[in-house]
This record gives C-alpha cells, sequence and structure tokens, in this order.
C-alpha cells in the first residue's frame, strides 16, 4: 500500500552521496547510515543506489567492482596558469547482490591523486577538493550515465556543494534540472575546513558567489554546510527535535537565520538502527543470549562485562556504563563535579569505552585510578565489545550537550539496557521519562545542562533499579521499542515525494 502510493507520484530513483559507506568505507554513523537506509528503501521497491569516492582502502577485485565509464572529464574552473581545465576520473560500479547482506549498487569516483591514493576518508589538507571534485564529477557522470536519479541525497557539508553546482552550474542542464536534492545534515556543528565560530569578515562565505577553481585558496574558506541549505530544495535533520532545535540560537551553529528563512523545507527524520546486528537473540558477542521474555539470561552478561573490566563480578550491583566517543557535545562534563559523589554515596559500578579528546580521556584514566573496583575504563576503539556492554550494563549514560540523533541510547534499548539521557534532539525523540505513577516510561530523562539535573536523574534511576518488578518493566518497554529501518525509510520516502513536487512547481 504504502508502494503503490508513492510510485503513483512517479519518484522511484533515488542517488545518496556521501564520503563513506559501508561495508566499503566507514568512519562514523554516516557509513552506516549510507549502508541501510538505502537497503530499506529498496524493500519498499525503490531503485536506491549511492555514489561514494573510491579510496585506497576499496579493492576493486575483492569488491567485484567494474568499469562503468572511463575517462570522464570533471571541469576544475581553473583560471591559474598551470593548472588543468579538467580532472580526469572513472567510475566502477558494485552491483547488489554480490555479498552477504549485500549493500545497494554502488558507484564510485575514481581519481589516483586525490581518492585512490588515500587511505583515509578525512583528515587531508586539500580535502576540500576531494569533496567539490566528487560533487561535480557525480554531477559530471549523470549527464552521461544511462541511469538517472528522481532525487539525490547530499550528507552534510562535504557534499553540500552538489546541490550548490547543480541550482547554478547545471541550472539549464536538461538532463539534470529535473533532478530534486534533499541536503542530509547529521551535524550542524561541522561545516567546512575551518572553525565557523572564528571566521574573519574577508574570510566569510555567504554562499551566494560561485565556487572557485578547485586550485583557488579560497576554496578553504567555503562553508559547504551553508551552500547545502541554501541550495537544496529540502533540508532534512536526522531527528524531529533536531530539526527545531537548529533554528534557535542555542543550536543553530550561526546559521540558524538562515535555516529560520527555509523553514518550510526543513524537516526532521530519526536514523534507525539494523536489527539484525543488534539483535540479543543471536548476537555473537554475548555471553548469553536473552529476549524481554528471559531478561534474568542477562545477568551472565553482566558478569562477563565485569570480569572483562577487571571489576568485582557481583550480579546484583547496579551496573553504569557510557559508551561514546569522548568529546564535549556528549556532555561528559557534567561528570566532573559530581561522580566522585556518586561513586562513594551509591553502590555502583561504572565502566567506560570510548576514544576521544585526551581531557576527557585523562579524566577517566585518573578515575580508574582513584576507585580501584568501582571504576574501569577502555579508552580504546572497540566494535564488537558495545554489544556485550549494553547487554550487560543496568544503565546506559547519554547526557549530551545536543545530540543530532543518537544511537547508543536505541541500541541500548535493544539490549535491555536503560537509557539515562538529556531531553535534546534525538535522545528527546526515542527515549521517554519512566513515570512510576503511570508505570510507563522506556528510560530516565533531565532537561537542563547542569550536573545536579544528572545527580537527580541518576538517583531516580537508582531507587528504580532497587525495585526488580519495576526495573524489569522499563526494560521490556525499552526492549520493545522498534527503531528498526523500515520505519524512517517510509518517512525519508514521504521527504522525497515533497522534494520532488517542489521541483516540479518550479519548472511550471
Amino acid at each position: 500500500m504504502v508502494l503503490d502510493f508513492f510510485k503513483k507520484k512517479g519518484v522511484n530513483k533515488i542517488l545518496f552521496v556521501a564520503t563513506e559507506a559501508a561495508p566499503f568505507a566507514k568512519a562514523g554513523g554516516l557509513g552506516e547510515v549510507m549502508f541501510s537506509l538505502p537497503r530499506a528503501l529498496e524493500k519498499l521497491g525503490y531503485d536506491a543506489r549511492v555514489m561514494i569516492p573510491r579510496y585506497a582502502g576499496i579493492d576493486p577485485h575483492q569488491f567485484k567492482l567494474d568499469m562503468e565509464y572511463e575517462g570522464l572529464q570533471v571541469p576544475t574552473d581553473a583560471k591559474e596558469a598551470g593548472q588543468p581545465e579538467y580532472l580526469i576520473c572513472n567510475v566502477r560500479k558494485y552491483a547488489a547482490g554480490q555479498l552477504p547482506r549485500s549493500p545497494v549498487t554502488t558507484y564510485f569516483l575514481e581519481n589516483l591523486e586525490y581518492y585512490e591514493q588515500r587511505a583515509n576518508i578525512y583528515g587531508y589538507a586539500d580535502d576540500a577538493v576531494r569533496w567539490t571534485l566528487l560533487s561535480r564529477g557525480i554531477l559530471e557522470f549523470l549527464r552521461r550515465s544511462e541511469w538517472k536519479p528522481d532525487v539525490i541525497v547530499s550528507a552534510d557539508w562535504q557534499t553540500g556543494f552538489l546541490p550548490n553546482y547543480l541550482k547554478t552550474v547545471y541550472k539549464d542542464d536538461p538532463r539534470l534540472n529535473s533532478i530534486a536534492t534533499v541536503f542530509s545534515i547529521h551535524n550542524l556543528y561541522y561545516q567546512g575546513m575551518f572553525n565557523h565560530r572564528f571566521v574573519s569578515e574577508t574570510d566569510y562565505d555567504a554562499g551566494q558567489a560561485a565556487i572557485p577553481s578547485f586550485f583557488d585558496p579560497r576554496l578553504l574558506q567555503l562553508n559547504g554546510m551553508r551552500r547545502g541549505i541554501m541550495y537544496a530544495d529540502l533540508i532534512n535533520t536526522v531527528s524531529p527535535t533536531y530539526a527545531k532545535e537548529i533554528m534557535t540560537e542555542e543550536f543553530g551553529e550561526l546559521l540558524d537565520g538562515l535555516l529560520r528563512e527555509r523553514r518550510s523545507r526543513v524537516y526532521g527524520v530519526i536514523n534507525a538502527i539494523d536489527y539484525k546486528v543488534f539483535n540479543a537473540e543471536t548476537n555473537t558477542n554475548l555471553k548469553m543470549q536473552f529476549n524481554s521474555g528471559s531478561l534474568e539470561r542477562r545477568a551472565m552478561n553482566k558478569v562477563e562485562v565485569q570480569s572483562r573490566f577487571g571489576l568485582p563480578q557481583e550480579k546484583d550491583k547496579f551496573l553504569v556504563a557510557l559508551v561514546s566517543r569522548l568529546t564535549e557535545q556528549k556532555g561528559l562534563d557534567l561528570l566532573f563535579s559530581v561522580i566522585d559523589a556518586l561513586l562513594k554515596e551509591l553502590p555502583l559500578q561504572f565502566v567506560v569505552l570510548g576514544i576521544g579528546d585526551g581531557k576527557y580521556m585523562s579524566y577517566f584514566q585518573d578515575l580508574e585510578k582513584r576507585f580501584p573496583g568501582k571504576v574501569a575504563a577502555n579508552l580504546v576503539f572497540d566494535a564488537n565489545l558495545p554489544h556485550l556492554i549494553y547487554a550487560g550494563a543496568d544503565l546506559i549514560l547519554v547526557p549530551s550537550k545536543f545530540e543530532p540523533c543518537g544511537l547508543s541510547q536505541m541500541e541500548a534499548m535493544r539490549y535491555g539496557a536503560v537509557p539515562l539521557v538529556r531531553k535534546t534532539g534525538g535522545l528527546a525523540d526515542t527515549v521517554e521519562d519512566y513515570n512510576p505513577e503511570k508505570n510507563t516510561g522506556t528510560g530516565f530523562v533531565f532537561e537542563s545542562f547542569d550536573s545536579l539535573s544528572l545527580v537527580m536523574a541518576m538517583t531516580r534511576a537508582f531507587e528504580s533499579f532497587r525495585n526488580p518488578k519495576v526495573w524489569r518493566g522499563i526494560q521490556g518497554r525499552a526492549m520493545e521499542k522498534d527503531f528498526s529501518w523500515k520505519y524512517s525509510a517510509v518517512e525519508y520516502a514521504k521527504l522525497f515525494e515533497i522534494s520532488a513536487k517542489l521541483v516540479k512547481r518550479v519548472e511550471e
């Protein structure tokens, strides 16, 4: 029924453009979204495809990448003496269905200098050139490709140049000018190759000037986030609450005025998680599999977590966990003034898993030394250990200063770990505060960004934990929530239909 509705409207072909996509290249949550969302849309009957660069780590033989287009000339707009008029690229193609849990059909833009000789996705001085090349190279490829999308979805500042090019340089191209664009904001904070809060008046990018040559130093000052918001037909963020928050001065990162101007085209759709990966009944990283009807089996996972972290193995101890990037955004500063008192006054254990800023890594190392037997920190990247922690911990801390969506709270709930979160962004959209009078709720929520509010939420959680019946009820409700991609995909499909209508209206 849903599929029939959308197909009647004519939107069927969707191209996702990004810097990463699992399983080919992944540095964070974006890579996982670029794997899962197109697959979910494909299950709804859409022809969803992805296009990313082919970095050095993407082996064309391993992934059986066929040559789709060879010798693609991408204009550089070079005005500098000695610089090439074109950069020569190739496009390779992965045909869906070749791998277990196969990604959708995926295209790869090849360029020896900017992609194929680069081992990392991010972190190069010429990243601005790499991403403008990606944006323009994709459009040049689509001019020649037999396959043409109805909608292009570009993600974050790195591909914000694509809608900019499409609405300016290619606005009269009969092959491209009917394509709708959706600009997806995963984190408004990151806007370009600079700190957007400290930009001189001479370096400020208002977004209205043409994108300069690939070799012009001014390219480094371009705000890809601003340009994506300005030129896309529709803007979406990764949660409904974050879509509202970014229109305020507090969360808008100096773009709130522009976002308010375009508010009629700003939407929010919550991200989702892969329920085949995060499955307490089948995941092999767990010591003991379980489901919402056998929560007593979780105790073996708790003991295993305690063992792995070198803590006393006590299945009745209140085990609190922090699984996170260790950055200011994650609200970790709230712990500084209160965690010592909590550890002294409450019979709890605290485990930390994550990497990030040295300030926080040093803090948790010191905390572990000061509270042996109560605190343990594993400050490394580990892709598998979070599953066990979520399946064994009683409480997961997510006290973020801001959180566009957040995945850890949803992943934890899937395994019966109760989230304690701040009411912001996607955390507000996914966690319902426990109400003892109505016996409702899936976690514990505090609103004000201050340490006292965190302590009060922690105390409420601990008191609830002391009542096994109450705690089981919260765990069960959390596990029953459905944050799978099948629902989010339907909401995205609605946005694609809206964006296509907007383009058609302009053409008429």
